[in-house]
């Protein structure tokens, strides 16, 4: 569908008819409360100032049974954001499978004589969002045991698996040079563990006071250009250094200066044209391996008649999916949508990918409301579910093979261990909810969501989707965080003995903390766009 369908607007008078319809249909679909306490508790936290002029929806059902616990607008369209990556990874586990992995290969085209291959090879990418700099090198060093030394030919970088549209609809442009938003191509390098892929490091250390900065990239071979420069300040002077990419260019743009004696300070950038980039990666390591190439690297057509020579498997999806969920890769995100369309569809491209996730939803009874999806990590703004939704995506997650997998791939409330707790690492800290919650976050401007499990103190498990839409200033992430405290600590005794009704101190023991002001801003990494509201 083309991205100018999205951009239709309903006139002024009939858009404000749909919003209120649509808000006193979502209030008529709330249900009689089942539970009356928690009912209470969580009326309470939701009338929290810092929502008074946003909407909201919550739905929390019994895990077991399905049972509605509570309800507050669970029918009503809101932003998913990130927590739209539970949709994509469960769809893609369901489909592919949990040992499914992404097979990366060196072909040749021509002849091999001895050992001088008299042609071209290819790097053909299997939309592995894990392909690691150690990876190529190792691939190199497979050729190299083939016996070849010398390549006639070229290094033919071939991103052909997937379609050629790097963006997807509804990304917000200037979130470009930022490495939570990658070019998406169907060969894709990441240049750390955490599988930031198709970007660069960059690392800037100072030198004496009053010297330029020293900067340098890696993958060594990257081809980008530098504008500008970073100065070394006095010891002690602070940092005010910046590296950010030109949009559509591989220009990274240097300002600012870092004090002397201060530790080097590393960016991700990210690229355009990620598939070269792997391509000019895997020429350098062929060099070091001994294989000379000698008419440098272009990007295949994927239409080569070529042969198989090595390959490189990936992780399992079940693996993947850890960083995925934790970090809030979106990357690795939208590489399984597109995957989804090739394998299944016949189309690596976002549209079949997204038949692909709509079609796993309507066969497990989530397919209405139909909502909109656009891609597979949330970034869109045209993306829209309901709290009905996600906890019932919840719910029939449990009944699945791969859910234990799952489930612990979502970011654990409290834990500081950066691939257990992920972007809830500092969220809910000295609660019941620590160490207990699991759950997906989703966050952007003016968006926040919580999605998952939290078990109440008599051990029953209940499923959870929180999700605020449309506010501005002050943000209201310690009310989404209240709501999910309250569901792991069960009500509140009633206050000493007096005879008060017992609203007033569930009220006062649940009430959301105060907080001096919007979350911060800012950040190069992706879960800034998921933890700091970046994007």
């Amino acid at each position: 569908m083309p991205v100018r369908s999205y951009r239709r607007a309903l006139p002024l008078a009939a858009a404000a008819l749909a919003a209120s319809l649509l808000a006193g249909a979502a209030q008529a679909d709330n249900p009689a409360p089942v539970d009356a306490t928690l009912t209470a508790d969580l009326d309470a936290l939701l009338a929290d100032a810092r929502l008074a002029n946003a909407q909201a929806g919550v739905e929390v059902l019994d895990a077991d049974s399905g049972q509605v616990l509570y309800a507050r607008q669970p029918g009503a369209l809101l932003t998913p954001a990130s927590t739209l990556k539970t949709f994509t990874s469960t769809a893609a586990l369901d489909l592919l499978g949990a040992d499914y992995r992404f097979t990366t290969e060196v072909r040749t085209t021509g002849d091999t004589y001895g050992s001088l291959l008299d042609g071209d090879l290819v790097l053909r990418g299997g939309g592995d969002p894990s392909l690691l700099t150690q990876d190529l090198d190792d691939l190199a060093a497979k050729v190299a045991a083939t016996g070849i030394t010398t390549v006639t030919g070229r290094v033919l970088a071939d991103g052909s698996r997937y379609d050629s549209t790097p963006y997807g609809p509804g990304w917000a442009w200037d979130d470009q040079p930022y490495s939570y938003s990658p070019q998406i191509s169907g060969l894709t390098l990441s240049t750390d563990a955490e599988y930031t892929m198709g970007t660069v490091q960059v690392t800037v250390t100072p030198g004496a006071a009053g010297e330029q900065a020293k900067v340098a990239v890696v993958p060594a071979e990257t081809p980008m250009k530098f504008t500008g420069g970073i100065t070394t300040g006095a010891a002690g002077s602070g940092s005010t250094a910046a590296v950010e990419r030109r949009r559509g260019a591989n220009e990274l743009l240097l300002s600012g200066s870092i004090a002397a004696g201060a530790a080097p300070v590393t960016y991700w950038e990210t690229v355009e044209d990620p598939a070269t980039l792997a391509g000019k990666a895997f020429e350098g390591a062929l060099a070091r391996h001994g294989v000379r190439t000698l008419s440098g690297v272009r990007t295949a057509t994927g239409t080569e008649d070529s042969q198989p020579l090595v390959s490189h498997d990936s992780k399992t999806l079940a693996e993947l999916i850890v960083p995925m969920l934790k970090l809030s890769n979106n990357g690795m995100a939208e590489q399984l949508t597109k995957e989804l369309g090739k394998v299944k569809g016949g189309k690596g491209d976002w549209a079949t990918g997204i038949n692909q996730v709509k079609g796993f939803l309507k066969a497990n009874g989530l397919g209405t409301p139909a909502g909109r999806q656009v891609d597979g990590s949330g970034l869109s703004r045209y993306d829209l579910t309901t709290p009905a939704q996600m906890a019932g995506l919840m719910k029939v997650a449990q009944t699945k093979p791969w859910f234990t997998a799952w489930y612990n791939a979502l970011p654990v409330a409290g834990n500081p261990d950066r691939m257990t707790g992920g972007t809830l690492a500092a969220r809910m800290r000295g609660t019941k909810a620590e160490n207990n919650v699991h759950a997906k976050s989703g966050s952007m401007s003016g968006v926040d969501n919580l999605t998952g499990f939290a078990t109440a103190p008599d051990g029953r498990k209940l499923v959870f989707s929180v999700m605020v839409s449309n506010f501005a200033g002050t943000s209201p992430r310690p009310v989404i965080d209240a709501i999910a405290v309250r569901l792991a600590t069960g009500p509140a005794a009633p206050a000493g003995s007096a005879p008060a009704a017992p609203a007033a101190p569930r009220m006062k023991s649940f009430q959301a903390p105060a907080t001096s002001g919007s979350l911060p801003e800012g950040g190069t990494r992706w879960e800034d766009c998921e933890v700091l509201s970046h994007c």
